[in-house]
C-alpha cells in the first residue's frame, strides 16, 4: 500500500531523512521508534506534504501513486490521514462544520454524493461515541478550550469520519492519561485496523504499543531505519534505550 523508496528530505536545507525506505502493506500497523531529532516526525509531514519540507531524492507512493507529485489536500483525497503531534487550535470555525466541510470535500474530489446535514450527524455521533467524546465538544471552535487529551480523541474522530486508507499517527499518544490512551488505542483499532487499511505509527514509547499491536517495528536514526523487528524490539527499546539497540 504505501512504498518509499531511498527517501531524502531536508528542513530548512538541512538533511534530515538519508536514504530512508519502507514497504507497508495492506493490513498492517507499523510503528516508528527513535530518539529525539531522528526524522519520525520529518517523515509525517514529507509523507503529508507541509510546506518546509523538500523532498532532495528517492520516492513516496499510495497504491502505486505517486504522493510526492500531490498537493496535501490532494494526498487526502487519496487516501491519506496524518494525525499531529500537537492538534492545533483554529478559533472561530465550529468543529463539526469543519468535519462536514472536510469529508464532502474529499467526497466530491472521489466522485461521490455530499452527506446531508443529517447524514453527517449521525456519522459524527457514531465516531464520537466510539472515542467516547461528547457531542458538545465538537460545536465548540477547532481544539479551542481542548485539553490534551480531548484534542488527540477529536482527532481520531475525525480519522474515522474521514475513514482514510492510510493513516499517518505521529506520537498520538504524547499527552495522554491511562484512559485517553486505552481510548485512542482502542479507537484506532476499530476504525483501521482492516484487510483494506494500513497504519504508521510513530511513538516514544512501548505504552499504545499495549493497545494497538504492530506488525512490526522499525527503529529511526540518522534519518534512516536501522532496525526491524516484531513487538518485543519495542520492549527491548523500553529496557536498553535507543542507543544500545540501534548500535
Amino acid at each position: 500500500m504505501l512504498q518509499i523508496t531511498d527517501l531524502h528530505a531536508t528542513v530548512a536545507d538541512k538533511p534530515i531523512l538519508k536514504g530512508l525506505s519502507l514497504t507497508i502493506n495492506a493490513g498492517e500497523i507499523h510503528a516508528i521508534m527513535g530518539p529525539n531529532g531522528a526524522g519520525k516526525s520529518t517523515l509525517a509531514y514529507t509523507l503529508g506534504g507541509r510546506p518546509g519540507y523538500a523532498v532532495t531524492g528517492g520516492t513516496a507512493e499510495l497504491d502505486g501513486q505517486d504522493l510526492l507529485a500531490l498537493e496535501p489536500h490532494e494526498r487526502a483525497a487519496a487516501g491519506l490521514f496524518l494525525g499531529f503531534q500537537y492538534p492545533v487550535e483554529i478559533p472561530g470555525v465550529s468543529f463539526v462544520q469543519f468535519l462536514r466541510e472536510s469529508l464532502n470535500s474529499q467526497r466530491r474530489s472521489r466522485g461521490q454524493e455530499p452527506l446531508s446535514g443529517g447524514e453527517f450527524l449521525k456519522l459524527a455521533r457514531e465516531k464520537a461515541g466510539l472515542l467516547k467524546l461528547d457531542m458538545d465538544m465538537l460545536t465548540r471552535p477547532v481544539n479551542v478550550g481542548f485539553s490534551g487529551g480531548e484534542k488527540k480523541r477529536a482527532e481520531m474522530v475525525q480519522m474515522g469520519i474521514l475513514d482514510p486508507k492510510f493513516a499517518v499517527l505521529d506520537e498520538t499518544d504524547s499527552g495522554l492519561d491511562i484512559d485517553a490512551l486505552r481510548i485512542c488505542g482502542e479507537g484506532i483499532n476499530a476504525i483501521m485496523r482492516k484487510p483494506d487499511k494500513a497504519v504508521l505509527l510513530i511513538t516514544h514509547y512501548q505504552r499504545l504499543l499495549d493497545y494497538v499491536k504492530p506488525d512490526f517495528v522499525h527503529v529511526l536514526a540518522g534519518g534512516r531505519i536501522v532496525r526491524t523487528g516484531g513487538p518485543e524490539l519495542a520492549l527491548q527499546l523500553e529496557e536498553e534505550g535507543y542507543e544500545a539497540v540501534a548500535a
